[in-house]
């Protein structure tokens, strides 16, 4: 049994939709976000995740491309992809009469929810803003979208497969990109594509895309408070036991959340981990997992960069915050330069609080919570994850002492 922050003792397990609608008024978001979270509402007195056999989810795939190509492709030499926290991805080879190329054979990849992710996210929204992206940065091609689960098990896209590499060869990390040492040898030009992409991104303009998944917010803090709000209510929907802090750092969040001066497309996980690279090169392949993209302030990408997790020590003893990348300061010195678009500090220490809050709700809240009820095959890894909680909530706490 659970018990609310406000309300009585009740079974999150099986949660009451009266209840759900509740949250939804009281936690207003972005339409899309609204339709994730309440459907995840809804299947949560379903059943857990059951390991999958590759052909199971082949038979869904081929459903999904008769109903989108015919019946004239071969689905072959399908496997497991390694890697991500959240979401199950196959890699497979198709062939097929592709438009304007004819027959051809290609590897694609099949990214899929489990029945509750880490983060729960919107295939459609992915879909769309992949396909928009295209030609703007590095990501993959993608071609089909399952949005509601109608073919395969679960909802689920279908991308290119795109060549590269998370880390240098021969180095060790920990999942989602936490600890990787880029060396000598990649960190600059690394470094310096990240901020040239995240610049790119900033200023693309969103208004001539037809964005369908996403809403517009009005200027001002519309879209500080439709992400906040999304997560307050991940928390309240997740959230095994009451941890006060995370509820004081909504708190602060909320009564200091900074007017925009432009809106701009964010990825909202633009990090080491979620880009390959060539190594023979040294140059960014593809950008990964746009699934919390939205529009809203440019501050909270940067404040992501500044979060003390994410970064490490180089051979010199220097501290590089931004993802292992370079020193932070450095890091905002080179985007103003490359954007024409000025930092504001405070905003990029806001938005580093927000990051720890949101990090304590997805590790806290959402893993604890799908690991508990057996919804995910990474159960063991989102479970290692809680003690980086406590390591974000710390830095949290050191902020709000020094900028009050």
């Amino acid at each position: 049994m659970d018990m609310p922050t406000n309300g009585p003792i009740f079974d999150k397990a099986r949660p009451d939709p009266a209840w759900v609608d509740q949250l939804r008024r009281r936690f207003p978001t972005e339409r899309e976000w609204d339709h994730v979270l309440s459907s995840k509402q809804r299947r949560r007195a379903g059943p857990g995740y059951t390991p999958l056999a590759v052909s199971d989810i082949v038979g869904g795939l081929e459903a999904l491309l008769r109903h989108e190509i015919g019946g004239d492709f071969v689905v072959s030499d399908a496997k497991w992809l390694a890697g991500g926290a959240s979401k199950l991805q196959i890699a497979f080879w198709l062939e097929w009469d592709k438009p304007g190329l004819g027959k051809t054979r290609e590897r694609l990849v099949l990214r899929m929810e489990p029945p509750e992710s880490a983060v729960e996210t919107s295939r459609a929204r992915e879909f769309e803003i992949l396909r928009k992206m295209n030609g703007v940065l590095a990501v993959p091609d993608v071609y089909w979208v399952d949005p509601d689960g109608t073919y395969l098990q679960y909802p689920a896209l279908v991308c290119g497969f795109v060549n590269g590499v998370t880390k240098p060869s021969g180095i060790t990390s920990s999942v989602t990109g936490i600890g990787i040492n880029f060396g000598p040898k990649f960190r600059e030009p690394l470094g310096a594509q990240v901020i040239r992409d995240m610049a790119i991104m900033h200023k693309w303009d969103w208004q001539a895309a037809d964005l369908q998944s996403f809403d517009l917010p009005e200027p001002g803090t519309q879209a500080v408070e439709w992400n906040l709000n999304h997560w307050a209510r991940v928390w309240e929907e997740d959230c095994n036991e009451a941890v006060p802090f995370v509820s004081e750092l909504a708190h602060w969040l909320r009564h200091n959340m900074p007017p925009i001066d432009r809106v701009s497309l964010t990825h909202n996980d633009f990090r080491s981990g979620n880009f390959l690279f060539d190594e023979g090169s040294g140059q960014i392949t593809s950008w990964l997992d746009w699934e919390l993209a939205h529009l809203g302030d440019r501050h909270q990408e940067l404040g992501f960069f500044a979060v003390d997790n994410m970064g490490h020590m180089n051979e010199a003893g220097t501290e590089l915050l931004s993802h292992g990348l370079m020193p932070i300061n450095r890091l905002l010195e080179e985007y103003e330069k490359e954007s024409g678009l000025p930092d504001d500090r405070r905003k990029v220490e806001y938005y580093r609080v927000f990051f720890c809050y949101r990090a304590a709700v997805i590790i806290l809240g959402t893993c604890i919570r799908a690991a508990m009820g057996g919804k995910t095959h990474q159960d063991l890894t989102v479970v290692w994850l809680s003690a980086f909680a406590y390591r974000n909530l710390e830095e949290a706490r050191e902020i709000l002492e020094r900028i009050g």
